[in-house]
């Protein structure tokens, strides 16, 4: 089979098992192969990029970088819609519908109101051609990159039954989910947390690497179809037939035949809405049938045939017992209030978040205060203010400590940070659980069968004292240990015992755990701001976890989108010999302190001799491309700006310390034109 042909096949293949699985849920091949896959069609969309498929599936992954992001002018406006939290409003509307279509009969479509971000997608001939924000209704931004890493909206649309043209609208949203395990890898590498999904969302659809954009892994409901001329008469036919066809469309919509019945929708899923994987804050009313809501019109700003009935913030109103200071893996230290139990948003309240000391101040609150609790768009409770008419004598200060809850070190508190912190990273309990917990991780050494409680009991009998005694344990030292936990709010009891088959299924998973990747191996080292993606970055530049380790802070920020601050940190935890002392012993356990050394297939060599280094953001490249480019045409790239370097390339947004630093060394600046013009290979004259 040629490579045309094998592209085709892979392109329809790989779409088909996507569909199957995010569309019916089922699973038709496993993780592993589907990947191997995934990365045979890629290597050879790199090599034959002519004929790369328009819906291949490898866009999902991103990957592309845009310096900035065109402007798209919508063929149809995306007006916003009035909105009301009143019942009353309903039925005035209700009555403006009634009147507008001079008694004729009419039906309303109730949907969800998703809290996320509005997107518009359009097809030519079933292929998905362009996405963009809404922006302000009139033009917004392109981010088809972006669009396309989201794996539930179609590529290509297989149905011979769509017109040649048509746009669909929808919300582009972040899971639940997605939300708290982004967040949790934030507080673990000590980064602030994310305020709330939607803001999350708006984010990153707006990030211009579309392969940071697929890491976050967003999602979109689908809920309007347009195209000229119309091809359904109702809303209601529309969104039957975008399920058919294969776009995600939320199921909980539903066709009332009257305002009575819109009502009872609206006050079922007042509470429902909180089992969904998203966040809502409201229901969408539309009159169903098409013609009626050319009749009603629009004014200015909104259509007079749609309303948005908005649900109230849900807050509830208790009292603040105590606060529980949390130490994280960074030893950063966190207030979380005890609360009188109160019934918010169908679950019972106990705990809220006080984020810090600052937030502490900022409320005014106070011991025994009665305070509001509020479940907005936030996933954890939060306080949003003190009751101050309830306030009694009983009332006291909070004094912050000033030691650590866990260990009695004395906090510190860095200048331009919030949080206070407890230094003592190897004799803190819990930030020496939370080490084990990070190293174990899937993203790191993904070692299975060890959970916090069968850690908590190896350091308990004193097996482990860091991650590199994991490598030492035998099934001498771990048969027959356990222990009983006790859940401090329940009392319940749980008992953690290391039997035979435990043991087994734990040395098996440790020894998998040598072969994991040198980016999961730096990931697992636990150093502070170095997420998965920077580990990553990292692995590709150095190729060697003594590359990184003895690199210099300089050398570092020569690494694509590395700060000043991770760079810091990098190397004051490699400049401390207990640090360097665990890595030692990493490598004598066998892990890998070596990258895959990627093999890259020659284009010319019109580049031979030559040395490059880049900076800043391409318009025809990402970083990956363009060091592939450099590669496959006999360049070199260099880690460092020195008298070495033939040409530093630059891009949009460039730092400005390197491109001085080749000013003064007198190094050529090219600019992207002028770097794809070096790359067209020249017949030689009789002169060369």
């Amino acid at each position: 089979m040629n490579p045309q042909e094998r592209i085709a096949e892979l392109t329809n293949q790989l779409n088909q098992y996507n569909h199957q699985y995010y569309q019916n849920s089922i699973s038709e091949i496993d993780d592993f192969t589907f990947d191997k896959l995934l990365a045979e069609l890629g290597d050879l969309e790199t090599r034959y990029p002519d004929f790369r498929q328009p819906d291949s599936p490898t866009a999902r992954v991103g990957g592309t970088i845009s310096k900035e992001f065109s402007t798209v002018y919508h063929r149809f406006p995306m007006l916003s819609l009035g909105n009301t939290y009143s019942e009353e409003d309903l039925v005035e509307f209700d009555k403006r519908v009634q009147k507008g279509l001079n008694g004729q009969e009419y039906d309303y479509i109730c949907e969800l109101k998703f809290d996320g971000v509005a997107l518009s997608m359009t097809y030519e001939n079933g292929v998905l051609v362009q996405g963009a924000t809404r922006g302000d209704g009139v033009r917004g931004d392109d981010i088809t990159n972006n669009i396309r890493t989201i794996r539930t909206v179609p590529l290509r649309v297989n149905a011979t039954d769509v017109p040649p043209l048509f746009e669909v609208r929808g919300e582009g949203f972040l899971p639940l989910v997605e939300f708290e395990r982004i967040n949790k890898e934030r507080d673990d590498i000590g980064e602030a947390l994310l305020a709330n999904p939607r803001n999350a969302a708006s984010g990153t659809f707006k990030q211009q690497d579309s392969g940071a954009v697929a890491k976050r892994r967003l999602d979109c409901f689908l809920y309007s179809f347009l195209s000229e001329p119309e091809i359904f008469q109702t809303h209601e036919e529309s969104l039957i037939a975008m399920k058919q066809w294969g776009f995600n469309v939320s199921q909980t919509w539903r066709k009332c035949a009257d305002i009575r019945e819109v009502m009872q929708y609206i006050n079922e899923w007042e509470t429902n809405r909180f089992d969904l994987p998203l966040n809502t804050d409201g229901i969408v009313i539309k009159v169903n049938r098409y013609d009626q809501q050319r009749d009603l019109g629009f004014t200015a700003k909104s259509p007079r045939w749609a309303i948005a009935f908005k649900y109230k913030a849900l807050a509830a109103s208790t009292v603040l017992n105590g606060i529980q200071y949390q130490v994280g893996r960074t030893g950063a230290v966190t207030p979380v209030a005890l609360l009188t139990p109160v019934l918010l948003a169908g679950t019972i309240v106990k705990r809220a978040s006080l984020h810090n000391a600052n937030e502490i101040e900022r409320l005014g609150v106070m011991m025994h205060d009665t305070v509001f609790v509020e479940k907005g768009g936030e996933i954890i409770p939060k306080i949003t203010h003190v009751d101050l008419s309830r306030r009694t004598d009983l009332s006291q200060p909070i004094i912050y400590p000033t030691t650590c809850p866990a260990c009695g070190t004395p906090l510190v508190r860095k200048e331009s940070e919030a949080n206070f912190y407890c230094p003592n990273e190897r004799g803190c309990p819990p930030q020496r659980q939370a080490r084990f917990e990070h190293f174990i991780q899937r993203r790191a050494m993904n070692i299975e069968s060890l959970g916090e409680g069968k850690i908590e009991l190896l350091i308990d009998r004193g097996l482990v004292q860091t991650p590199a005694d994991l490598y030492s344990l035998t099934a001498d030292n771990l048969l027959g240990i356990e222990k009983i936990f006790i859940n401090e709010e329940s009392g319940k009891k749980r008992i953690v015992s290391f039997q035979k088959k435990t043991v087994e299924n734990i040395l098996t998973a440790i020894d998998r755990s040598k072969a994991r990747p040198l980016s999961s191996v730096l990931f697992g080292l636990g150093i502070r701001y170095v997420g998965n993606t920077t580990a990553e970055r990292l692995a590709d530049y150095f190729g060697s976890l003594d590359g990184i380790m003895n690199a210099s802070q300089e050398a570092l920020l020569l690494v694509p989108d590395m700060g000043p601050r991770i760079a810091e940190s990098v190397v004051a935890w490699f400049a401390d010999d207990y640090n360097r002392e665990f890595v030692e012993r990493l490598r004598a356990a066998g892990l890998q302190f070596f990258g895959e050394k990627k093999v890259v297939e020659q284009e010319g060599d019109t580049l031979t001799g030559k040395t490059f280094l880049y900076t800043g953001t391409f318009a025809n490249f990402s970083r990956e491309e363009l060091e592939s480019r450099i590669e496959a045409n006999g360049g070199r790239l260099l880690s460092g700006i020195s008298k070495k370097l033939n040409y530093l390339i630059v891009g949009e947004n460039a730092g400005p310390s390197k491109v001085e630093k080749a000013k003064k060394l007198n190094v050529p600046l090219l600019g992207e034109d002028e770097f794809m013009a070096m790359l067209v290979d020249h017949p030689k004259t009789e002169e060369d």
